[in-house]
């Protein structure tokens, strides 16, 4: 005891230094548990890194260079085939197809086959694929039973692998924006293109060519190269709701450098502007199933072709809704 008296205050110093270190390991270990736990939305998506090297799995990869790099195979310079505009997949479907809350393909593979009201049909993915060829690239029609065809629908059911049918997850569907009370203003969105959008698409919305003249750096937003009338983005909704969640480029859902209404009126000026004629005859065989904001008649509802391009969308909505009932 008297050597504990005579020397405690090393002995306590000692036991102070042990509880330190002992937190310390705590703290960290902890911490590691945190890292190593993944958000249940990132785990959705899968890791192409964990693909072999067998042939199935080659052909994935081959199918996400495809969306990727769609210009250097099927673009006016294609190395496969000269049949589209020069867009990438990946300029709609950003990530290779797997950003969250906007147009991802991770629940293709758990809806499709899926009918839909545009074609009035039970559509495939093959179907969907040269749908986008034909309409967001202004192109043809790929042979279902080729290459490039397989390797872009088994890369597109991978994407979905950890989604079972039926199964709702948080940002595998779009982020739609809330209507506007009034109707989109083509001057506003002129005034938001000039000043957020021109440095990168250019002033005429022609974008910006790659050196090796083969792709875009930037993709065009109207034009001849553009996407077609019939595309999706042709929709306010969806163009305004992609600008918000992509648009200034670093945009994303949780950090979005637009707001709602900038969206909106930058949609209206961009689907203003010239883009390629290609209407279907046989597109919404039911017309009454039209969408409140395609913008092409006949319709049902009484409301204006100008209405349905620009809004207000919520008067249509109501008067759809009741004619439901």
């Amino acid at each position: 005891m008297a050597h504990l008296r005579e020397h405690w205050f090393p002995y306590l110093l000692g036991a102070i230094i042990l509880i330190v270190i002992l937190n310390g390991l705590s703290s960290s270990d902890n911490n590691k548990e945190n890292l190593l736990v993944p958000s249940k939305q990132t785990s959705i998506v899968p890791d192409i890194y964990e693909l072999s090297n067998s042939e199935a799995d080659n052909l994935i990869r081959y199918g996400k260079d495809l969306i990727e790099n769609t210009a250097k195979y099927f673009g006016p310079h294609g190395s496969v085939a000269s049949i589209t505009n020069g867009l990438n997949c990946q300029n709609c479907h950003r990530e290779s197809g797997t950003k969250l809350y906007t147009n991802n393909f991770l629940s293709v593979a758990s809806t499709y086959p899926k009918f839909r009201e545009r074609s009035g049909r039970l559509e495939s993915v093959e179907w969907r694929v040269n749908e986008c060829m034909q309409r967001s690239l202004n192109g043809e029609p790929l042979d279902s039973l080729s290459k490039e065809m397989r390797a872009m629908v088994a890369y597109i059911k991978w994407t979905g692998k950890n989604i079972h049918k039926n199964e709702k997850i948080e940002g595998v569907a779009n982020n739609e924006l809330p209507f506007l009370s009034r109707a989109a203003e083509v001057v506003k969105g002129k005034t938001i293109y000039l000043a957020k959008c021109k440095s990168c698409h250019a002033e005429n919305g022609e974008g910006v060519i790659s050196v090796d003249g083969k792709s875009y750096v930037y993709p065009p937003l109207y034009g001849e190269h553009s996407y077609a009338e019939s595309a999706g983005m042709f929709r306010l909704s969806k163009l305004a709701s992609f600008i918000k969640n992509n648009m200034p480029l670093g945009a994303s859902y949780s950090e979005p450098l637009l707001s709602d209404e900038e969206a909106w009126d930058l949609a209206a000026y961009i689907n203003t502007q010239p883009h390629p004629k290609k209407i279907f005859a046989v597109d919404w065989p039911v017309i009454r199933s039209k969408p409140v904001d395609y913008p092409f008649g006949p319709y049902t509802d009484g409301f204006s072709e100008r209405q349905h391009k620009y809004g207000p969308f919520d008067p249509i909505k109501k008067a759809k809704d009741i004619a439901k009932k």
